[in-house]
């Protein structure tokens, strides 16, 4: 535990007392509300939405209930007709004629209170059989009505005697009659002592279905659907006269309940309803925000801010009079205030100020000078270098030139002496050391051309330049100081053709300068030597003889990049070289 806080408080004494402020703020106030408060609203939430779903479980149930009660009364009236004896006997007796039809018809319903015996104004009663002898009228009718309809059919396929349907009716006449229907059917078999197929219907009238459930007064959407289809709903989804809808609604369905009622299947769909507390919350929501924001985070922040403004201002002030040191003296704090350590330490750094600057007087002043006079003969040394620069490539390059025009005879050569004087004019001027990279490259393919005079087909060069390197800029020289290194000493001492590959581009932080040949190359004794003079080149140096070219660049390289500029060399005996030079591109 003891190593751990050890680490830890290592670990703070790199942090800036402004983040260290800051850090406290987040870790001790920020995170502390979001987290009680991120809490305290899924509780909330979470408890309202367990309420809604008892909610809309009850809803669901009571739904079911009601409307398997209103099927319930029409089968209770069917299981009533499709028991009575009178009315079985009535269905299959032959008549003589209408007339004695018509009799028996008055009769019957003369001594049977029929209608008062279904306990509901709701429902529409009838019976149909192929007894040719009865009439069609009434509550009474021929079979040939109704075999073509979509119930009828689905009674006989039925597996039980009772079936209840959901239907549009699309004819068109009536038009007073209501398009959405619903029958209960039930085979009328109870007493099989004629011949004759019966069946009763009872029609549910739909439109007290859809004002029992709207009177119910749910705050939540419900749906009782068949497959895909609306059958019922306290929304805008009951017109009568429009065929039933398409249910849409699967993604924000918050409870469901299947039920099956005499061979048809049905689903009660309870749609999810706007929370009541969030959307208290949310109506509040610019008020509660505004207090919590000012309680909990501004007035915190200004505290946080005071204190941070009282540390850190004075500290800043302390570190920039570190930095502001002129050539003689250190300076001083005028505005010294605070009563606490900071404050002392400003005054104690004013006396030290006092004291270090009278042994300044004393000592450093006379050692400033002769510091001046070491600068004065570098910056001699310098212009001395820039003189010392001798570009005998193009000397050598001038010879080839000269030797193949005596032996070919060719006049065309001319031109290429006029490039040599243009380049020679151009690179001897030293009021600007520095080129951008796309003109030290022409100048290589220049200087590589000139040289393909010299070795013709032997000599073969590939320049590849990024586009985002074009207008870095470099010390002349850099690169053609390289390349000819790469044909004086590798090319030219090697008797089969070769290659050199000039390759600029970016590589992370640095411009990577890239010479490789497939000359004659060198023994790891040279290549060391060779490494040895590109990392300490010197003025020194250039004092002996040797690499001077080499020794060049690479000195005026370290002195453009302050010495961070970095070298890579690779080579081997008869297979070639490969240069690499790495520039910061806070340099280029």
């Amino acid at each position: 535990m003891e190593k751990f806080l050890r680490r830890f408080e290592s670990f703070m004494d790199d942090f800036e007392i402004r983040k260290k402020l800051f850090i406290l703020y987040i870790v001790c106030v920020i995170l502390p509300l979001i987290v009680t408060d991120g809490f305290i609203i899924y509780f909330v939430v979470h408890s309202e939405q367990t309420e809604r779903q008892h909610d809309m479980e009850n809803i669901a149930n009571a739904v079911q209930y009601n409307f398997t009660n209103s099927i319930n009364n029409a089968s209770g009236v069917a299981r009533n007709i499709y028991m009575n004896k009178y009315i079985n006997d009535f269905l299959g007796k032959e008549y003589e004629n209408p007339l004695e039809y018509v009799t028996s018809y008055q009769e019957y319903f003369k001594n049977v209170l029929f209608d008062s015996g279904f306990g509901s104004d709701n429902i529409i009663v009838k019976m149909y059989s192929d007894n040719e002898t009865i009439i069609r009228g009434g509550k009474f009718g021929s079979l040939d009505e109704i075999t073509d309809q979509d119930w009828y059919e689905q009674l006989q396929t039925s597996e039980t005697d009772k079936t209840i349907l959901f239907l549009y009716d699309k004819s068109k006449v009536p038009m007073v009659e209501a398009k959405r229907k619903i029958i209960f059917a039930q085979k009328l078999n109870f007493y099989r002592g004629d011949p004759y197929e019966k069946v009763l219907t009872v029609e549910i009238d739909y439109s007290s279905l859809v004002r029992n459930l709207v009177k119910m007064n749910y705050d939540m959407p419900v749906f009782i659907c068949n497959g895909n289809e609306i059958l019922l709903s306290n929304e805008d989804y009951n017109s009568v006269g429009k065929n039933f809808h398409e249910f849409t609604f699967q993604k924000r369905v918050g409870y469901s309940q299947d039920m099956s009622l005499y061979g048809m299947d049905f689903q009660i769909y309870i749609l999810k309803p706007e929370m009541a507390m969030v959307s208290q919350m949310m109506n509040s929501f610019p008020v509660l925000i505004i207090s919590l924001i000012l309680v909990n985070v501004i007035l915190p922040f200004i505290l946080v801010w005071g204190f941070n403004r009282s540390f850190t201002v004075r500290i800043s002030e302390l570190s920039e009079v570190f930095q502001k040191i002129d050539d003689e003296r250190l300076v001083q704090i005028y505005d010294v205030r605070g009563e606490d350590e900071i404050g002392d330490l400003m005054r104690n750094y004013n006396k030290m100020v006092a004291r270090i600057n009278d042994l300044i007087e004393t000592v450093y002043v006379g050692r400033m000078k002769e510091q001046e006079m070491m600068v004065a003969r570098q910056n001699a040394e310098l212009l001395a270098l820039h003189s010392q620069i001798n570009p005998h490539f193009l000397f050598n390059a001038l010879e080839s030139i000269r030797m193949h025009s005596i032996i070919k005879m060719e006049y065309e050569t001319a031109d290429m002496v006029e490039r040599l004087a243009i380049m020679q004019r151009q690179y001897l001027e030293w009021g600007n050391d520095m080129v951008e990279v796309h003109q030290e490259v022409e100048f290589v393919r220049a200087y590589l051309e000139l040289q393909k005079y010299r070795f013709g087909d032997k000599l073969s060069y590939s320049l590849d330049l990024e586009d985002s390197c074009r207008k870095f800029k470099i010390p002349k020289l850099t690169l053609v100081t390289f390349v000819e290194n790469a044909c004086v000493h590798g090319i030219e001492s090697k008797s089969k053709p070769g290659w050199i590959f000039v390759r600029v581009f970016e590589e992370g932080q640095m411009l990577c300068l890239e010479i490789e040949d497939t000359g004659h190359g060198m023994e790891e004794e040279q290549l060391e030597d060779l490494r040895i003079k590109m990392e300490y080149a010197s003025i020194e140096m250039l004092q002996n003889k040797g690499r001077v070219g080499t020794v060049n660049a690479c000195l005026r390289l370290k002195m453009h990049t302050e010495n961070q500029v970095k070298f890579h060399v690779e080579g081997e005996k008869g297979m070639g070289m490969l240069v690499q030079m790495y520039i910061p591109l806070q340099y280029v």
